[in-house]
């Protein structure tokens, strides 16, 4: 079913108290494709309307499939103003925050300036990404938190936008993609790691993403179906890059969140790590030793990977 039929919000009970919760992916919409205009330069006004985009591929753009849930979203998703799902705060509240008694909605901002090839342009629009969650999003209502959106592969550009924001109440992360241009766990996104670990944020990598490579390891699927499945292997992928890689031990206090692939793969890719690293650990001797046990707390499993000290948790 993709339609929920709801008179309205459940009346508040005197005797129980309702569980609250956190959401911790919420994808907010541009209401019109020049909702951001006023954080942009007027360059990149004329630079949009003139050449577009230019990504790194071109099934950037557009709606997932299936079509029959344009946007991967429910058929009464739509706000009665008009505009694509997510892009109205009064409809979100009254549909998602106030019946499910959200206590915290973190923003994921998704189709911004990642996985643009002009590397000025993905910077800007990444910056008016940002201030567009403050102004219309978490300024609006408190229950809401923004993600820091990045130029995921402008190193030292996106390691400068972490710092502007660090301190800033109005986020709590930094937002990555699983698909980049090489696996995350590369020299080229270190900046953007000390720049979070030094302002005590936690990087979020988010399913999806366009680096300009086939989305499996064989080359392009024929399916909608295959890339859904092909998640978990793409976080596995990046999962793997950054332990091996050395990330946690350059970056002892770094935390990573990863979003919306799941996690019954986490303890899988950790046996298989560790059973490789018995043999092969020489070739990285930044590795120091292999996971800690996973852990399970009062609200469910949590699958964490440890090298030394640093830590990954994966959601949903």
């Amino acid at each position: 079913m993709n339609v929920q039929f709801r008179a309205g919000a459940e009346p508040a009970s005197s005797v129980a108290v309702k569980s609250a919760i956190a959401d911790c992916d919420i994808h907010p919409a541009r209401a019109t494709a020049t909702e951001l205009y006023p954080y942009l330069a007027k360059r990149w006004h004329d630079h949009l309307e003139t050449y577009g985009k230019h990504p790194y591929q071109g099934m950037m753009e557009g709606p997932p499939y299936p079509k029959a849930q344009p946007n991967a979203s429910r058929r009464d998703a739509w706000p009665p103003e008009g505009g694509p799902q997510g892009s109205s705060l009064s409809f979100m509240q009254k549909q998602h925050l106030d019946p499910n008694n959200v206590a915290l909605g973190i923003l994921c901002p998704l189709n911004t300036g990642q996985g643009i090839r002009n590397q000025d342009l993905s910077a800007a629009l990444a910056t008016a990404i940002n201030d567009w969650q403050i102004d219309k999003w978490t300024s609006q209502d408190s229950r809401l938190k923004g993600s820091v959106v990045v130029a995921n592969e402008d190193g030292p550009a996106a390691a400068a936008e972490i710092r502007k924001r660090a301190g800033d109440k109005n986020f709590v992360q930094v937002l990555l993609l699983s698909r980049n241009v090489e696996p995350l766990g590369q020299r080229r996104y270190w900046p953007i790691y000390q720049a979070a670990e030094e302002a005590g944020l936690p990087i979020g990598v988010h399913a999806f993403g366009f680096g300009g490579n086939p989305i499996t390891a064989s080359g392009w699927p024929s399916y909608y179906i295959e890339e859904m499945v092909g998640h978990s292997q793409c976080q596995q992928t990046a999962l793997a890059s950054i332990v091996l890689e050395g990330v946690f031990e350059r970056h002892p206090k770094l935390k990573m969140v990863m979003i919306e692939a799941g996690f019954g793969w986490a303890p899988s890719l950790s046996w298989r790590l560790d059973k490789s690293w018995q043999r092969l650990k020489s070739e990285v001797p930044h590795v120091k030793r292999r996971r800690k046990p996973f852990a399970t707390t009062s609200s469910g499993p949590r699958s964490r990977w440890k090298t030394r000290r640093g830590a990954i948790t994966c959601s949903r």
